[in-house]
């Protein structure tokens, strides 16, 4: 658990006034240094993460922030970014004081109301005073989650740690009522997936890509079984399997090979259009590529990925896909590659976003940039989405989803009407 990649921890944000005691709180749970501690207003300048194992809660990753309040130099940059916290939490913690409530805290709660974030009030240094009943009724208002804690007093550790485990544990539970399922639901009883899966350079040696892994974990999860096969060996496979699988999924790049293998009552799909149900809205991102038919010479198109790795020679998402779409088209199309947590945001220049799966976000990250995409009128689609659609695939992937299949084949006959008149 130690090793969970970020994007599956509960992401939790620790903010408040300037020298509250937010850094104190993040050590005082973790029982660490993690954080500098110091009277000196702005110490903490920077986001600190802490990513720990926080049984039985399980695995999550603190986002320390700097003070949103910082009037020291460089404060203007540092309050931007520990703002776009926000649209990665899942959990915000207000850290106050006893009897102090400012703009500050009142723009934190309009915060939480308004991108509907689990907020927990954490009144620290209840050793120097404690709050008033008027004090306590207005925070309650607010919210059920309330910790009175005093961060340097040793002698209620456990406590007070239990105390935020439970609330934290209450939460959770929430958040996992509004999970999306990855394939579980597409497989009947005892069903049989057959994931192709290529060895190719861009394969880390010696191990699997977290959605693969995640994607074989949901089958076992959900008691069905799956046989991972090379692109090369598919056919064979099939070929000598008893019975028909239920459910194909391949890379992306394979697509159109697995497309002319696979028995045509067969559903199929891809990885990153799993994840793109899975971590973002498959509706909304289906209907963002049918506009990607529409595209102009000289429009410019985002490449959003949200990993940091270094390019490749055929990069999938620098390379592959700006040559696939533009062929696909027959346009030629500028194209602009937003990487790791950068989105940018000016987005009305962008005629279309391209999302990746989205593994090394969290869901409501993922969501969070669809929602400002939709803000600012640009259609967003996914990897995978794109992909299918320049290899003329796109309606057989969307096999294992009717509903959205019929969306799209209705928009897209929509908007070509729309053209054509």
């Amino acid at each position: 658990m130690i090793s969970t990649p970020k994007s599956l921890r509960i992401q939790i944000a620790l903010v408040g006034r300037t020298n509250v005691g937010k850094s104190s709180f993040l050590n005082f749970v973790t029982n660490q240094d993690v954080s500098i501690v110091s009277p000196i207003p702005g110490t903490t300048t920077d986001i600190v993460e802490k990513p720990i194992e926080l049984l039985p809660v399980g695995p999550v990753n603190f986002l320390d922030t700097g003070g949103v309040d910082d009037d020291s130099i460089l404060a203007e940059e540092r309050i931007k970014r520990t703002q776009r916290i926000f649209d990665r939490a899942d959990v915000i913690v207000l850290i106050v004081e006893p009897n102090i409530w400012t703009e500050f805290e009142e723009n934190i709660i309009q915060v939480s109301k308004k991108q509907d974030i689990p907020l927990i009030i954490v009144v620290n240094k209840i050793d120097t005073s404690f709050p008033t009943n008027e004090f306590n009724e207005m925070i309650r208002s607010y919210t059920e989650y309330i910790l009175y804690v005093s961060s340097i007093d040793k002698t209620r550790y456990e406590k007070s740690l239990n105390e935020f485990k439970s609330i934290l544990l209450k939460i959770n539970e929430k958040l996992q009522g509004q999970d999306v399922p990855l394939l579980g639901d597409i497989l009947p009883e005892n069903g049989l997936a057959v994931f192709i899966i290529p060895i190719d350079s861009q394969a880390p040696k010696g191990r699997l890509i977290l959605p693969q892994v995640q994607a074989i974990r949901d089958v076992l999860d959900n008691s069905c079984a799956v046989l991972v096969v090379k692109e090369t060996e598919y056919k064979n496979y099939l070929n000598s399997l008893c019975r028909k699988p239920d459910l194909v999924v391949c890379d992306s790049q394979v697509v159109h090979k697995m497309i002319a293998d696979t028995p045509e009552d067969v559903k199929c799909t891809t990885f990153s259009i799993l994840f793109c149900r899975y971590k973002g809205d498959l509706m909304e991102e289906v209907l963002g590529s049918a506009y990607a038919d529409f595209l102009e010479d000289g429009d410019t198109v985002l490449i959003a990925e949200a990993c940091s790795h270094h390019p490749l020679l055929d990069d999938i998402g620098r390379i592959k896909i700006p040559r696939w779409l533009q062929e696909y088209l027959g346009k030629n199309l500028n194209f602009e590659v937003a990487v790791g947590r950068d989105f940018p945001d000016d987005l009305q220049k962008y005629r279309l976003i391209i999302h990746c799966g989205a593994c090394m976000l969290t869901r409501r990250e993922k969501m969070v940039r669809i929602r400002k995409a939709k803000e600012a009128g640009v259609p967003i689609t996914n990897y995978g989405l794109i992909i299918s659609k320049s290899k003329g695939v796109l309606e057989r992937v969307l096999s294992p989803f009717p509903d959205i299949l019929k969306a799209y084949k209705e928009i897209l006959s929509s908007a070509k009407k729309v053209v054509t008149l």
